[in-house]
């Protein structure tokens, strides 16, 4: 471990992370963690020795030049935090790096242990997975732990995943293990479409986020690139008319799945989102984090508890249920869901 800088005094912190390489399809987890740190001004204060975790034929150093001299920079893992203010003011500790090449539970045991010198409360962890969804319809972003009361408080489905994991499935057992609240976000992208970046992905899992900590988070081009990012799609997609009938059938599937979302939990979440973003605090029903204004403890009390180039696709298949495993970036089954699963249980 090399200590940056002295760890700070934290308000109630959340640590959010996200990892490079086979949990981070189209790039769309690192990105999410990149925006926050970039928008909150984060301040990097630890990182992990890269001759512990990395095999540098695998993830090489890069030499870049500083002022003429030249310099190296190692993969590895940097901690940051974000202060965000407020009436109500916490902290977040962000966690960045790429999936380790050999002793992950040493590096997930030194990650915890910054989680419990510094108070961390949960830890969120960010995932992106490649799955037979449509880009032109909403990211579908799961939710997941392996915690059967976080479960029921948060509104999360409790993970049953048996197979081949990555780091984000090892740290979240790692946590709840070391009896910290642990919860896994899945974003779904595109197979054909895999290539980073994927500003929309990285925008649904920010959304997601958002809802779980009952934050605000600043997106700034995020929407609009995403936007961009659609249009592109559509226009690459319109020119090969395989592919164009093969999103069509995506998208007939996806729309028959999620009528029953049309309405009730769905849109009153959306509309709390906006007037979250309106008004610049917590959205209808919510007094601050952890607290609704009946006077009741809302599912996000754990937060507050301060005792504690585009690839041609495969032939549409047919319409069958829906397995619970997922195809993950490389092709290998992972934890994160059904490979064309839009609310599949993940790790």
């Amino acid at each position: 471990m090399i200590e940056l800088e002295s760890v700070p005094e934290l308000i109630d912190p959340v640590m959010v992370a996200a990892f490079e390489g086979w949990n981070d399809a189209g790039d769309a987890a690192s990105t999410a963690v990149a925006h926050l740190e970039r928008e909150w001004k984060g301040e990097v204060f630890a990182a992990l020795d890269a001759e512990d975790y990395y095999d540098f034929q695998v993830n090489r150093p890069t030499v870049f030049l500083d002022g003429g001299v030249r310099k190296i920079t190692w993969p590895t893992t940097r901690l940051s935090v974000v202060r965000i203010g407020g009436d109500k003011p916490r902290d977040l500790v962000l966690v960045r790096g790429i999936e380790p090449s050999m002793r992950w539970r040493s590096y997930c045991n030194e990650i915890l242990g910054f989680a419990h010198e510094l108070g961390v409360e949960m830890v969120v962890i960010l995932g992106a997975l490649l799955g037979d969804t449509p880009h032109t319809r909403p990211v579908p972003v799961s939710g997941v732990t392996s915690d059967a009361d976080l479960a029921r408080a948060m509104d999360l489905e409790e993970t049953r995943y048996e197979g081949p994991t990555g780091i984000v499935g090892i740290l979240q057992e790692a946590c709840t293990h070391a009896g910290v609240p642990a919860v896994s976000l899945w974003a779904a992208v595109p197979h054909y479409v895999s290539q980073p970046p994927n500003p929309k992905a990285t925008l649904a899992l920010l959304n997601r986020l958002e809802d779980l900590i009952n934050l605000r988070i600043p997106l700034g081009e995020l929407p609009e690139d995403a936007r961009a990012w659609q249009v592109g799609v559509d226009q690459l997609a319109a020119e090969d008319s395989e592919v164009a009938e093969y999103v069509q059938s995506l998208e007939e599937a996806r729309d028959t799945a999620d009528l029953p979302e049309a309405s009730g939990e769905a849109i009153a979440r959306e509309f709390e989102r906006y007037l979250r973003r309106r008004d610049g605090g917590p959205g209808p029903g919510v007094s601050g984090p952890g607290h609704a204004t009946d006077g009741s403890e809302s599912s996000t009390s754990y937060l507050r508890d301060n005792a504690g180039g585009r690839t041609r696709p495969p032939r549409p298949p047919r319409a069958e249920a829906v397995p619970d495993e997922a195809v993950p970036e490389e092709g290998g089954a992972d934890e994160a869901g059904g490979s064309g699963a839009e609310d599949s249980s993940e790790e």
